[in-house]
């Protein structure tokens, strides 16, 4: 490899919202993540739903099916 044209490659701490930390390294340092193999729901096998400012509730409103209106006879 030549030198000096690789980033440095440093440890870094990675942190979850959820409180779970651990160490690698990376070439960006530090990480603050919002899911981890700790809180996942594909690891955990519990359903969490992660909802960023109502937009699944704006969805279902969206999409939902209306009830069929009937004509006035």
């Amino acid at each position: 490899m030549k030198d000096g044209i690789h980033p440095d490659y440093k440890k870094a701490i990675v942190t979850c919202v959820c409180g779970n930390t651990f160490e690698t390294r990376s070439t960006i340092g530090n990480l603050k993540i919002e899911i981890c193999s700790n809180c996942h729901p594909f690891f955990t096998g519990r359903q969490k739903l992660v909802d960023s400012a109502g937009r699944v509730e704006r969805y279902n409103k969206k999409y939902a099916k209306k009830k069929a209106e009937t004509p006035a006879a």
